[in-house]
């Protein structure tokens, strides 16, 4: 009997003549669903702690203690209002979890899970009508939505689904018309940080018995994950949520829009809320961040720019994923699937094959979209060797002390880089799901399969989002602390060329690129060769976890 298990029977109701709901890892709110409207005295939940759905994949462990911490103060929570809970620890998959606990409590509802991989499990005990799924209230917009945006079909457009979601719903309307004239402020959002304004410090948060239990069965049971565990930057408690809503709204919103694509050895986050995997297991829900969002005096730029993450992009994406299936039924010809999860390179890293459960025959590892047909596998320095290059391991560095980098890092640095070398899109994608700790199925394989490596071709993109130094070194500062030099000798540009001209053949008619492609015809046979010896070097050197420098490159 840990504290934690003594502390929930302290607080447990009586369980008799309850309905009772199964709360995924993923659904930790009394602010959507049943729990939000009906008696909580006529309630009971399910919650499952799942030894089997950590060893899936070589999760960070900064991410596995933020889901036990909450899930065991949202138990508590849930207990102090009267609602009974049947806390679990069960070592299998889940549909083989509850089924005893259906055949013991009588037939159960549930939010339809926001991850594919657990819908899949689950719909075993729906079949058998042991299990119920219902609308899950999370989200803020509708399939039907999604479908009147685009009613020509993929491939599919965020513009679009953006569009139609702000006319359709009104926000940030004035007259059918969008505040400020224009949908859009992205451009204006470009700005690279020089030091001004000051970023805030990220936030802390107070540890208490519960987090140190947590972090205790972390150590013990889980040390075999990678990732730093950080007690006090874990939100775990409802209290915490609501700490990390007020610094974000105080702290980053105001700032946000102008520096949401810079990049800073000097601060981690800049001006980004760091908010993103408490929204994925709706500790604070999306709901209630765009309408204090919109609540603020912000500057309109800001205020928009963090609506289209929310309100556009997120929404966007789990559309996209559920629409094709999780990229398993494709608008041309069905994607072959993984018959299990993929490691993300943690064996070349370690040395070591990272042995995950048994599954059921229905869950697999996902599917294997590869457009430009790219088979590099993914480089030990993913894992924290150094590469030589300040960009990629002082991002890399970041993820693995705190399961979290903002998205431009996640594109044009660790996507960018992974794309130039031509990396495994599927190893990419398992790596985001493992080293991340707002990562799951319906966020990672999108933004990565989909817009980071352009595996899926121009299903919900235009283009790949690739590019040279100059980049890199226009949005950031890491640059200024590299061996190499942007403007002369940084691989980096080389890449970019490189991969270019490897796949012109699909490449050249896509009208985005129409100006790189001129430019590369103009580049001389010198310089493309010398491209293809960088490739090839750099590409080498990071397999063998050696790092470059400019004096071993050609």
């Amino acid at each position: 009997m840990g504290l934690f298990t003594e502390e929930l029977e302290r607080r447990q109701p009586p369980k008799q003549r309850r309905r009772w709901l199964f709360v995924p890892y993923d659904q930790l709110s009394d602010g959507i669903g049943p729990l939000s409207r009906e008696n909580p005295r006529g309630l009971g939940i399910v919650l499952v702690e799942n030894p089997w759905k950590a060893a899936r994949r070589p999760y960070h462990k900064q991410k596995l203690a933020l889901i036990l911490a909450n899930l065991r103060h949202f138990a508590l929570e849930q207990a102090n209002r009267g609602v009974a809970v049947k806390h679990v620890v069960a070592n299998a998959p889940y549909h083989a979890a509850l089924e005893p606990l259906i055949q013991e409590l009588g037939p159960m509802r549930t939010m339809v899970p926001a991850e594919r991989e657990l819908r899949t499990d689950l719909q075993v005990l729906v079949d058998k009508e042991g299990l119920t799924f219902i609308h899950h209230e999370g989200w803020l917009t509708s399939p039907e939505q999604f479908q009147a945006s685009a009613l020509k079909g993929p491939p599919w457009r965020m513009d679009s689904f953006y569009r139609y979601i702000r006319r359709d719903t009104g926000v940030l309307m004035s007259d059918n018309k969008p505040e400020g004239g224009k949908f859009s402020f992205d451009a204006e959002n470009r700005l690279p940080w020089k030091g001004t304004p000051a970023p805030p410090d990220p936030p802390a948060f107070p540890r208490d018995p519960i987090k140190e239990e947590v972090g205790e069965l972390i150590r013990k049971k889980f040390s075999h994950h990678p990732g730093r565990l950080d007690l006090d930057a874990l939100p775990g408690t409802r209290e915490d949520a609501e700490a990390l809503w007020s610094w974000a709204k105080c702290e980053c919103l105001p700032r946000f829009g102008p520096y949401e694509d810079a990049m800073s050895l000097k601060s981690r986050g800049l001006f980004h809320t760091r908010i993103s995997a408490l929204m994925n297991i709706h500790r604070l829900l999306p709901e209630r961040a765009v309408s204090d969002a919109l609540a603020m005096d912000l500057p309109l730029a800001s205020k928009e720019g963090f609506i289209r993450q929310v309100l556009g992009w997120r929404e966007f994406v789990n559309h996209v994923h559920g629409a094709t299936d999780g990229f398993r039924n494709l608008p041309t010809n069905p994607l072959p699937t993984y018959p299990s999860p993929g490691d993300g390179g943690y064996r070349l890293w370690s040395g070591k094959s990272w042995e995950s459960k048994r599954a059921p025959k229905n869950l697999d590892g996902g599917a294997g979209p590869n457009e430009l047909g790219f088979e590099t596998p993914l480089p030990p320095v993913y894992w924290g060797k150094k590469s030589g290059l300040t960009c990629l391991d002082h991002v890399v560095s970041t993820v693995w002390e705190d399961g979290h980098s903002h998205h431009i890092t996640r594109l044009m640095i660790l996507s960018n880089v992974a794309t130039l070398l031509d990396v495994q899109p599927r190893e990419l994608t398992d790596w985001f799901w493992i080293a991340y700790t707002d990562a799951y199925d319906w966020v990672v394989e999108p933004n990565v399969l989909g817009m980071g490596t352009f595996a899926l071709g121009e299903l919900l993109t235009t283009k790949p989002y690739v590019s040279g130094a100059a980049y890199i070194n226009r949005m950031s500062d890491y640059c200024s602390e590299c061996a190499f030099n942007p403007k002369t000798n940084c691989p980096i540009t080389p890449l970019y060329w490189a991969f270019l001209a490897r796949h012109e053949q699909k490449l050249r008619h896509n009208p985005r690129l129409s100006m790189p492609y001129v430019s590369l015809k103009k580049r001389s046979q010198g310089l493309r060769e010398k491209d293809r010896a960088i490739f090839q070097t750099l590409r080498d050197a990071l397999a063998a976890a050696q790092p470059v420098t400019p004096k071993n490159m050609p």
